[in-house]
């Protein structure tokens, strides 16, 4: 088994030796092969906007955190508060055929209405937070829209080439700082977003 690490590791290792040394080539080849004038890398105008900042501070994002917390909470109120209401008629329920309160066939019409007010809950449970993953989804394709849309404007007067988005290092592994524009997205995008808390 170590065996097979080592030499699934080691083809990786020459994989990616192989690739860095191809990328290597090319860029050599599309610089020393391309024309100044036939707009290569040399003029491509590049910026980044750290991902994680952004959601942080832009405000329609908090907006829209606040509110899906807030209904995150109230759904796990409701659905405590009736779990506790179905703890409590369990407990009855029990107490009561312990003692012999029951006739056979009434222990198993409160047994049944019992499973049925169980099942109640664990539907709407489902339900519940099935519209909160769907409500999320939206958030976040109306947050993405949001700052797409905004950036495809700023980006008619900077003309950058490509704006690439870096989360921690995820994406970008180096960058000088002067390429972070991150600042700049983040006041434009807060300028044209008015809280409705605020309005």
């Amino acid at each position: 088994m170590k065996r097979l690490n080592y030499l699934m590791n080691g083809l990786a290792a020459l994989a990616m030796i192989v690739l860095f040394a191809q990328c290597a080539g090319n860029t050599d080849k599309q610089t020393t092969n391309a024309p100044a004038h036939a707009g290569g890398l040399s003029e491509m105008k590049i910026a980044y906007v750290e991902i994680d900042t952004l959601l942080a501070k832009y405000n329609y994002c908090i907006d829209l955190n606040e509110a899906m917390v807030k209904k995150s909470e109230n759904v796990r109120l409701t659905l405590n508060q009736k779990a506790a209401e179905l703890d409590k008629q369990k407990q009855e329920f029990q107490t009561k055929y312990q003692y012999n309160a029951y006739t056979q066939e009434r222990a198993q019409q409160e047994y049944n209405r019992i499973a049925k007010l169980e099942q109640d809950l664990q539907n709407l449970s489902n339900k519940l937070q099935s519209e909160l993953m769907s409500e999320n989804e939206k958030n976040s394709l109306q947050l993405r829209d949001s700052i797409n849309s905004f950036l495809k404007e700023y980006n008619k007067t900077k003309g950058y080439s490509m704006i690439i988005s870096n989360t921690g290092f995820d994406n970008l592994l180096y960058a000088d700082s002067i390429y972070n524009i991150t600042r700049e997205i983040l006041e434009g995008l807060n300028a044209r977003y008015s809280s409705p808390t605020k309005k």
